[in-house]
């Protein structure tokens, strides 16, 4: 059974039971929904990013990237050039990039939903650059394509995506606790 309480409660509880001496240990657990648009935020915002400053930066078209995304379920045969607007291509890559953002977001809360804002940011950073480092160093045995825009905007923005979604998800939970079991 979970019990939904405030922090207020949360403390009011506890010292409740230890003026009873009684032993109730609570465990916090995670907030699902908030990890979920924890995703789609983040995702929002790496989009952003990879579609407009990644190519900005390297001199890339912005549509590069989202051939890249959509190869990942279409094959390398949506890349050769020209690099143009492919309504397929940007569908299939909107698709894939929410699906992988709200499921490393959701990760991401799994980790660090029992600490604070600062962890949030800075834990979700370094998730990022773990993300980053998985996506364009080990993944690329499948996706060899993907080893040609391995760059350091790309690692940024991965950065900023894990902080951004470890960020909203601390800012926005609802903590919620429940007894642990005996």
């Amino acid at each position: 059974m979970v019990y939904y309480i405030s922090l207020d409660e949360y403390f009011h509880l506890k010292k409740e039971i230890a003026m009873n001496d009684t032993k109730i240990k609570l465990k916090q657990v995670m907030d699902w929904k908030t990890a979920f648009y924890s995703g789609i935020i983040s995702g929002f915002v790496l989009l952003l990013l990879v579609m407009f400053a990644v190519p900005g930066i390297m001199g890339w078209n912005a549509w590069i990237i989202i051939r890249y995304i959509a190869s990942i379920f279409m094959g390398q045969s949506i890349l050769p050039p020209p690099a143009s607007f492919n309504s397929t291509a940007l569908i299939i890559a909107l698709i894939t990039h929410t699906i992988i953002s709200i499921g490393s977001a959701i990760l991401l809360a799994f980790i660090i939903h029992r600490w604070g804002l600062l962890i949030g940011i800075f834990g979700g950073a370094i998730f990022g650059l773990c993300l980053y480092g998985i996506n364009f160093f080990s993944l690329t045995y499948f996706f060899p394509w993907f080893y040609l825009i391995k760059s350091w905007p790309m690692m940024l923005s991965h950065i900023i995506f894990g902080a951004v979604a470890g960020g909203v998800y601390e800012a926005l939970e609802v903590e919620k606790f429940v007894p642990e079991e005996a």
